[in-house]
C-alpha cells in the first residue's frame, strides 16, 4: 500500500491493476471516487457488527471473548458460524472447525491481492488482517494499482474500526435488549451475508452450488450436531463441479455461427 509512493507514476492512477496494459474502456479513477465507494462499503457492513455483538453475548460469550473474536478473527461469516453453533449447544471443536473452513476463502483472496497490491513485506502481516470479502471486492473492482490500494486500505480501516466498535456496543447492550431472538437479531447475521452473496451468484454453476448448500444445511440441521451442517454444506461445490464435468457436451447446431 505504500510501495508506489515516490515512483514516477504515483499519484496519477495510470498504473494498471495487473501490471500490464490498461484494460479497454477503463481509465484512472479519481481518488475521491474510490474513497467514497470504499467508505460506503465499510460503513454499510461495519454497522452489522452490532448484531454480532448481541448474538455473541446471547450465546453466552463474555464481553472480552466477543470483542477478541472481532479484533483477532475479523471475518464476519466465521464469527457468526462459531457463536451460532455454540448457542445451539454444539461442540466447541466442531464450531471452530466450521468457522475455520468458512475463513479459508480469505487465503485465496490473499493470493490474488498480493499480486495486485504489491504490499511491502513489512506491512503484509497487517494487511493480511484486512483480507476479507469486502476489501477484496473493492480492490479488485479498481482499474489501477493505486486505486486498488486506496480502496483496500479505506475499506479495511473503516470496516475494522466500525465492526469492532459496534461489536462492543452490541455486547454491552445485549443485557438491556434481553433475548436477541425476541428482536429478530439472531437472523440479522445470516440476512447480511445473504445480501452480500446474492449479487455474486452470476452463473448457473454458482447458483447451483448455493442452492445445494442451502438444501444440505436444511436437511442436516434436524439430524446433525450443531456446527456439522456447515461442514456438510461445503460438499456442495465439489458435487456440482463433478456433475458439471460429467455433463455431455451438446453438439453445435448445423449452420450456427455462419453468415457473419
Amino acid at each position: 500500500m505504500g510501495e508506489a509512493v515516490g515512483t514516477p507514476d504515483a499519484g496519477r492512477g495510470t498504473e494498471p491493476a495487473g501490471g500490464g496494459p490498461a484494460r479497454a474502456g477503463t481509465g484512472p479513477r479519481p481518488d475521491a471516487a474510490v474513497v467514497r465507494d470504499a467508505l460506503g462499503v465499510g460503513v454499510a457492513v461495519g454497522l452489522s457488527g452490532f448484531a454480532f455483538g448481541v448474538t455473541s453475548a446471547g450465546a453466552g460469550l463474555t464481553l472480552l471473548q466477543t470483542c477478541a473474536l472481532s479484533l483477532l478473527v475479523f471475518t464476519g461469516a466465521s464469527q457468526f458460524a462459531l457463536v451460532g453453533a455454540l448457542a445451539a449447544g454444539g461442540n466447541p471443536y466442531t464450531a471452530a472447525a466450521g468457522a475455520f473452513f468458512l475463513g479459508v476463502r480469505n487465503a485465496f483472496y490473499g493470493l490474488r491481492l498480493s499480486q495486485l497490491l504489491r504490499v511491502p513485506r513489512a506491512l503484509r502481516p497487517f494487511a493480511a488482517q484486512w483480507v476479507i470479502d469486502e476489501t477484496a471486492a473493492v480492490a479488485l473492482a479498481q482499474p489501477g494499482r493505486r486505486a486498488a490500494r486506496i480502496g483496500f486500505a479505506v475499506t479495511g480501516a473503516t470496516l475494522y474500526a466500525l465492526w469492532n466498535l459496534t461489536t462492543l456496543l452490541g455486547a454491552l447492550g445485549a443485557s438491556a435488549l434481553g433475548d436477541p431472538r425476541e428482536w429478530g437479531l439472531d437472523a440479522a447475521g445470516p440476512a447480511v451475508f445473504l445480501a452480500l452473496l446474492a449479487p455474486m451468484l452470476r452463473t448457473a454453476t454458482e447458483r447451483a452450488v448455493a442452492g445445494l448448500a442451502v438444501v444440505l444445511v436444511l436437511v442436516g440441521v434436524p439430524v446433525l450436531p450443531a456446527g456439522v451442517p456447515v461442514l456438510v454444506a461445503a460438499l456442495a461445490a465439489p458435487v456440482v463441479l463433478a456433475l458439471r464435468g460429467r455433463a455431455p457436451v451438446r453438439p453445435a447446431r448445423a449452420g450456427k455461427g455462419r453468415g457473419r
